[in-house]
């Protein structure tokens, strides 16, 4: 029986790692190409010039941390296939605990 939950939860969070990761790929793929007009009236600055592809740095730690307060809803997906996958390879015995105390007093040095 513990062999079957071990395989029911593995697959569940296979399952989950893999829809995460399709989300991720359909977001970064295009929904239609972009048009190829000019740039728009709103993308041209004061003297004419195209600021249309110009966007402002955001620094690197300002990414990871916006991406640790705020997951999508694929990073969610991955986070919880992982969670799955650990407990089915604690169910299946990977991954054990041994918990253990001694007692007793040491023996005495000469």
């Amino acid at each position: 029986m513990r062999d079957w939950i071990a395989v029911i939860i593995a697959v569940l969070g296979v399952l989950l790692v893999l829809a995460g990761a399709t989300l991720i790929l359909l977001r970064a793929l295009p929904a239609r190409p972009a048009p190829a007009a000019g740039p728009s009236p709103s993308a041209l600055s004061s003297d004419g010039s195209d600021t249309s592809d110009l966007s402002p740095a955001v620094p690197v730690g300002a990414r990871i941390s916006s991406a640790w307060k705020e997951p999508t809803a694929a990073d969610r997906l991955i986070f919880w296939g992982v969670i799955l996958l650990v407990l089915a390879a604690i169910a299946a015995g990977a991954i054990t605990f041994n918990l253990g105390a001694a007692g007793g007093a040491t023996p005495a040095t000469r």
